[in-house]
């Protein structure tokens, strides 16, 4: 019982927390669950990433865009906290074609432990709030994400970086939009801040996807008289080169497929990276560099030039950190079209926005302890009707082990059943018959002790055996009928307490109306709408509680018409085969 009441207690109180969640910001209607599992269930980043840039990548598979702005600029995205805003950038959004790329700005990417962050929309107020600089953080040199067509892509982060030459667009990417090269390279501006000094950190990271690997391509150059940083394919083997040292061969990458390149240098070793895992490492500081870089070709006034770099490429990245692992793989797993690291769940509608939402968000203090009283009493009956109603079965099992082993004993002397000790112990502790049988079987056996009823059974005997029973019964009436008042004080008293709270909450309605000066329709539906429900709650606490303690009732009734009858049988075979005038053995066996 007390379990039960216990677990029914928790149970309430994680659910009437629920009941009034907090909500992000009421002016949003809808949120959606987004996962980010990057354990080893999930993307298997091995180890904590940082701060990461996660791509949300959104499709009618799992976002109906149904509610949300056709520009995307009522996206919010709020940490598992429900409180802290996170920074995001809307790369595209195309609520028509069903598809939306939004990079969010996750302060703490754990390979322990997946984590939440909800995605909030439906605000048609809302104004944009996406922001790369933001977004991307400052360690980020140059971000390039390919999403405007035949112009010079912009930089997304704070440095401006912009290109400073025309890209051909490339649709079907592996991001949304990329950039087609081969004609000519793609030229970043010499700026202090993509400039490399001695042994200084960088990290360069892209998507790739070369129409042949039959021939020598260059993907990023950069020159600074004796000093040369070059990233390419030799025939489809990615390499690296610094000042005239080059990595050994590291995996091959295929023709007309995506592949994501990453080289990474903590300023005396250089580490090749292949689908995000490392390939080749070589052993080279990092020279100083403060010209032009070049991307998909060499430089321009390369003595020797380096041939271009035919096909597209996506997503491309400088960094003047060096970028750990986990950062570079979970890029490389996430940013494809399988990514293991995202899980989104079902919308969410605000509790606000929905009829039965409204009602609880104008529910004063009042209607709310109201409310837990009632509440209070709802597990407190709930858990009496469960544990009676176990009760009551295990009785009725008991009884009818115990019936049909004492019918069969018919003819042996009426204390066989306890003196072989053939009765199991579970009827023993739930059988009312049982403990009816043992009172008797007691005061027979004591009147024998004293000398009465040594060949026959007299009239008194049986009389004080009938009113010993009649005692037993009476007190396993009142155990089978304890805490049934609380069940009838449930179905009395929980209408008055709902009532009572609707009373309140109406005369509060209609005073704060009264001060405010609106009497119109909408000052006062909510209030009376919350009034009423404490009725509801009420009534929802009675009704169950009067089916369940009728119910009980007549199980408890059927109960004890089968003790009553059991004193009859026990009494009526005792006068027939033990009682004055009959010749029978005596009624107990002697040792």
């Amino acid at each position: 019982m007390r379990r039960i009441l216990f677990l029914a207690l928790m149970l309430l109180g994680a659910a009437l927390p629920g009941l009034a969640q907090a909500w992000w910001q009421p002016e949003w209607a809808y949120r959606k669950p987004i996962t980010l599992d990057a354990t080893p269930q999930g993307a298997a980043i091995g180890s904590d990433a940082g701060r990461a840039p996660v791509l949300v990548r959104l499709h009618t598979g799992n976002f109906g865009f149904e509610g949300v702005s056709e520009t995307g600029s009522d996206l919010r995205f709020v940490a598992g906290d429900d409180k802290t805003v996170l920074n995001h950038q809307i790369e595209q959004f195309d609520p028509l074609l069903g598809i939306a790329l939004v990079w969010v700005d996750v302060p703490s990417l754990s390979s322990g432990a997946s984590q939440q962050v909800w995605m909030y929309y439906g605000n048609p107020k809302a104004p944009a709030s996406g922001n790369g600089q933001l977004t991307f953080d400052p360690d980020y040199t140059l971000v390039y994400h390919f999403a405007e067509a035949n112009v010079p892509p912009r930089d997304t982060t704070a440095y401006a970086n912009h290109g400073q030459s025309t890209v051909a667009a490339a649709d079907g990417t592996v991001i949304g939009r990329g950039a087609r090269l081969g004609n000519a390279p793609l030229l970043l501006p010499a700026s202090p801040s993509l400039a490399l000094a001695a042994n200084a950190p960088f990290t360069f990271s892209a998507w790739i996807r070369p129409e042949q690997v039959d021939a020598e391509q260059a993907l990023y150059v950069r020159r600074d008289g004796a000093g040369e940083l070059l990233i390419g394919l030799a025939q489809g083997i990615p390499y690296v080169q610094v000042n005239g040292q080059r990595s050994t061969p590291a995996q091959p990458v295929r023709a007309a497929q995506w592949s994501h390149i990453a080289v990474r240098s903590d300023g005396q070793n250089i580490t090749l990276f292949v689908a995000g895992r490392p390939a080749v490492t070589l052993a080279a500081a990092t020279p100083a560099l403060n010209g032009a870089a070049a991307v998909g070709g060499d430089v321009p006034g390369a003595a020797t030039p380096l041939a271009a770099f035919n096909g597209a490429i996506d997503e491309l990245r400088l960094s003047k950190t060096a970028r750990p692992d986990a950062l570079i793989l979970a890029d490389a797993i996430s940013q494809g079209a399988d990514s293991r690291l995202t899980a989104f769940g079902a919308d969410e509608q605000q509790a606000g926005k929905s009829h039965f939402g409204f009602i609880l968000a104008a529910m004063p203090l009042d209607a709310w302890v109201v409310v837990f009283l009632l509440g209070i009493m709802m597990v407190v009956s709930w858990a009496i009707m469960i544990g009676k109603s176990r009760s009551y079965g295990a009785m009725a099992r008991a009884n009818d082990s115990f019936m049909a082993a004492f019918r069969q004993t018919a003819g042996a002397p009426l204390d066989q059943l306890a003196r072989l000790d053939r009765v199991p112990a579970e009827v023993k502790n739930d059988s009312p018959l049982w403990r009816l049988y043992e009172v008797a079987v007691a005061e027979m056996r004591h009147r024998q002790e004293r000398g009465y009823d040594i060949n026959a059974v007299s009239a008194a005997t049986i009389g004080a055996i009938r009113a010993a029973m009649d005692g037993v019964m009476v007190r396993e009436n009142e155990r089978m009928a304890r805490r049934m008042n609380w069940l009838s004080t449930t179905i009395e008293g929980a209408p008055y307490v709902g009532l009572f709270g609707t009373v309140i909450g109406i005369m509060l309605v209609f005073v704060v109306a009264a001060m405010a000066g609106a009497v119109d329709i909408n000052s006062v539906a909510p209030g009376m709408a919350a009034a009423l429900l404490c009725t509801a709650a009420g009534l929802g606490v009675a009704i169950p509680a009067l089916f369940g303690y009728n119910w009980l009732a007549a199980r408890s009734e059927a109960i004890g018409a089968d003790m009553a009858v059991f004193v009859d049988e026990f009494s009526t075979r005792l006068a027939e085969e033990q009682g004055e005038g009959r010749q029978h053995r005596p009624a107990l066996q002697r040792a």
